[in-house]
């Protein structure tokens, strides 16, 4: 196992060079000049005086060359020192990191209910084939993955925050400011999970062991949970990571919508004011956070299904 993790994590290196190279050229391949940007965040001048531009450019090492100022920007960054804000000179990581917590807790009960309620519900409806309950699922599970949350957020907001006031509509605060942005952003790894699960579930039941598991005489439900969805929940898990880091760094919407100060809208808040570095350190994160999801999701994965053990051995 510890072999199969090692060689797991033997491109992580790679990929947060590329990714990081990626993220530090970003503005640049925007068009974005960074001199500005600063002088706008700090002066409200159209044109920036000549002189002044030119020390802040001296001060930022905007006069190296480029190999020089992403070295050090990437050294920085590995020892924690994200930069300061534009907009507010004071350094990045403690509101990154703040924010990160935010929609780390956000991701996380999104992810715990699209699983609750998308894996039984898919494995259920591979029981009977275009049966009521199966065509009932999959009919939810398409409208799961074709509504937008832009849309269903504020219906989510109007029902159940303005038509029957039972829980609030923004803010961030106690458990009941989780539940409207958590459904929300649970809508679409819910379905792909249900549908995933319905695919996998059928797979499994139409294998021959499942065929000699009922001859033995066990009850159908024993049947299906114990064969029939395990296979289900290896495939799921297997997507867990990918689920999480999707969620983690595609809440923006939901966070601007329910105004929670997770990282989405850090990063939507930071476009908004052309903060490059707090743009690029919430970028960089994101990356991190998703190549390690989807390493752990790998793990969890192997160390659950035999057969995906037996085959990274080999």
């Amino acid at each position: 196992m510890a072999a199969i993790l090692l060689r797991r994590l033997s491109p992580l290196p790679a990929v947060v060079l590329a990714a990081a190279a990626l993220i530090f050229l970003l503005p640049r391949m925007a068009g974005i000049d960074t001199t500005r940007a600063v002088l706008r965040s700090r002066v409200a001048e159209a044109v920036p005086d000549p002189e002044v531009a030119a020390r802040v450019t001296r001060e930022l090492g905007l006069d190296a060359s480029l190999p020089e100022q992403f070295l050090r920007w990437l050294g920085k960054a590995l020892t924690g020192d994200l930069g300061l804000s534009f907009a507010t000179r004071t350094p990045v990581l403690p509101p990154l990191a703040s924010a990160l917590g935010v929609s780390a807790v956000l991701a996380a009960a999104a992810l715990a209910i699209a699983a609750a309620v998308g894996i039984p519900a898919g494995v259920q409806a591979a029981r009977r084939p275009g049966g009521l309950l199966d065509r009932t699922v999959t009919g939810i599970a398409v409208l799961g993955v074709a509504v937008p949350e832009f849309i269903l957020a504020p219906v989510l907001v109007l029902v159940f925050a303005i038509a029957v006031p039972v829980l609030p509509a923004t803010g961030w605060g106690g458990p009941a400011h989780v539940v409207l942005p958590a459904v929300t952003l649970a809508a679409f790894p819910a379905a792909l999970a249900a549908q995933l699960a319905r695919a996998e579930t059928r797979d499994a039941l139409a294998r021959p062991h499942v065929a000699v598991a009922r001859a033995k005489g066990l009850r159908e439900r024993t049947v299906l949970w114990r064969h029939g969805a395990r296979l289900a929940l290896a495939s799921v898990t297997s997507l867990s990571g990918m689920f999480f880091a999707g969620l983690l760094s595609g809440a923006v919407v939901v966070e601007v919508v329910f105004a929670v100060p997770g990282l989405g809208r850090l990063l939507y808040d930071a476009v908004i004011a052309q903060d490059l570095p707090v743009i690029q350190a919430g970028l960089l994160v994101v990356v991190v956070i998703a190549v390690l999801a989807g390493i752990a999701a790998d793990m969890i994965q192997l160390a659950t299904d035999p057969l995906a053990r037996s085959a990274a051995v080999s």
